[in-house]
């Protein structure tokens, strides 16, 4: 069971909560904190306190007082009017992530709802949401209102919801957050793989090891370009590489891969950094501010962080997507090999082996590169609610283009898996040390040795699944 506290939630136990749907509770504590809190904003809304989405409306009708009489009506419609996504639905898991965000959000006690609404999302949430549809467009990265509308609806029915319930509900930003601990979580599986595969083709091309040795990152000592070379070293152990190298330098996207996959790491190392914050961290406005016995205005519903981060996730990763095609496409040419052209079975001169997969491969890196296009500085039209409403970040975009190109790297990292594995096959098993055989041999459980006369694997989804699913990790 999944206990939320309002400050202890990790992005591994979120995904595996969003993927293996289970029961969710909370804290007994955050219970307590929601019941002083709600005491709270009843006790600042009866003193008679102005307070944005408590006792006056909001976006262009901040100045407008709502009465105790009003506020069912008001709530109501708030909810309702803001649900005005639209598109495709997003994926279960991430709207699974989101309800539980949400409900982590309210265990904090900052956000003025009651225990008693916290309580029936968490008994809807064990009970099973895949019933509850929210479209994919309509989040800006400034607080998740549209998409949240549509997820409250789903989770709370015709609750009727108390004065100043209905904002925090909608007004913060568990989507983002959300979808971008999904995407970051599986781009990190995607990069661990490509350093796996990055000795694949070590090994394939029969490179140099020489640029791999410990000393590289002791002379500089980037903590990502030690990691790489550290998982690289391993898995090279007892391989024969040493023994007599072809080159003395191979080409740069082999002989620089610890280089980029280190930058990439580091990167990576940041952005969860920044993710880990935000998935407990104040999304709302107004603070609720019990220390001071005020309601405080706030933008803790902007997304700026997450934005960037996720901008720079994607830049960080697209490098590693470049020198990894380029890797594969080398490793199909007799004369960079020293093997058969296209890897084609030995004796086998009527066909192409494995030269077309080239194609796609290419096609399938340059889709990924455009979506490297930062987001996080798009700007919003100034004259939305007055002028008010004057910012975004977008960054719900960059979470999905973050997944697209995580998606597209899986199945370039197939692509490559196939060609590097024909390679050593052509080159011999014998030359694998211990910790490299058992990688080959899970490839092979998905995609057999291309023999005389076999087209190129039609279906790799088995394989891709794999490697979603950590084989090469």
């Amino acid at each position: 069971m999944l206990t939320l506290t309002g400050h202890d939630l990790s992005l591994p136990n979120l995904v595996e909560a969003a993927r293996a749907p289970g029961p969710v509770g909370l804290h007994v504590d955050a219970l307590e904190r929601m019941r002083v809190n709600r005491a709270f904003a009843e006790r600042i809304a009866e003193r008679g306190d102005d307070v944005y989405g408590l006792t006056t409306g909001v976006g262009v009708r901040k100045n407008r007082r709502v009465s105790a009489e009003e506020m069912q009506r008001f709530n109501r419609r708030l909810v309702r009017e803001h649900a005005t996504g639209q598109g495709p639905v997003l994926p279960a898991d991430v709207v699974r992530a989101t309800a539980i965000l949400l409900l982590n959000q309210l265990a904090a006690g900052r956000t003025n709802v009651r225990p008693e609404i916290a309580e029936q999302i968490a008994l809807r949430l064990s009970a099973g949401i895949e019933d509850i549809i929210v479209p994919r467009f309509g989040a800006t990265g400034m607080g998740d209102i549209m998409p949240l509308a549509h997820l409250v609806t789903g989770l709370l029915g015709d609750t009727e919801l108390a004065a100043g319930e209905a904002l925090p509900l909608i007004g913060q930003s568990s989507y983002v957050t959300a979808h971008a601990a999904i995407a970051l979580y599986d781009a990190e599986i995607l990069l661990e793989t490509l350093v796996t595969l990055s000795v694949l083709d070590l090994e394939a091309y029969a490179a140099n090891p020489s640029p791999f040795h410990p000393a590289a990152g002791e002379v500089r000592p980037y903590p990502g370009y030690r990691r790489a070379l550290g998982a690289i070293g391993h898995l090279l152990a007892g391989t024969r590489l040493a023994e007599d190298p072809r080159h003395l330098q191979a080409p740069l996207s082999f002989r620089d891969a610890a280089v980029v996959l280190g930058a990439a790491y580091d990167g990576f190392t940041f952005c969860i950094r920044q993710l880990s914050i935000e998935l407990n961290a104040h999304q709302q406005n107004p603070l609720a501010l019990m220390e001071e016995d005020r309601m405080l205005p706030v933008a803790n519903f902007d997304m700026q962080a997450l934005a960037a981060m996720l901008d720079f996730a994607r830049i960080a990763l697209a490098p590693c997507l470049t020198a990894q095609c380029e890797r594969s496409i080398k490793l199909l040419q007799a004369s960079e090999t020293g093997l058969t052209d296209g890897l084609e079975a030995r004796g086998d001169t009527q066909g192409h082996g494995l030269s077309e997969i080239a194609w796609t491969m290419q096609a399938i890196t340059a889709e990924a590169r455009l979506l490297v296009q930062p987001v996080s500085t798009e700007t919003g039209s100034s004259a939305q609610a007055e002028g008010i409403e004057d910012r975004m970040t977008m960054a719900g975009l960059g979470a999905r283009r973050l997944a697209e190109l995580t998606d597209l790297g899986f199945r370039e990292a197939a692509l490559g898996c196939v060609i590097a594995c024909q390679a050593i096959d052509l080159r011999g098993l014998d030359r694998l040390g211990p910790n490299l055989g058992p990688i080959h041999a899970a490839v092979r459980e998905h995609v057999p040795t291309l023999g005389p006369g076999d087209p190129p694997p039609d279906d790799l989804e088995p394989l891709i699944a794999a490697l979603r699913a950590g084989a090469l990790a």
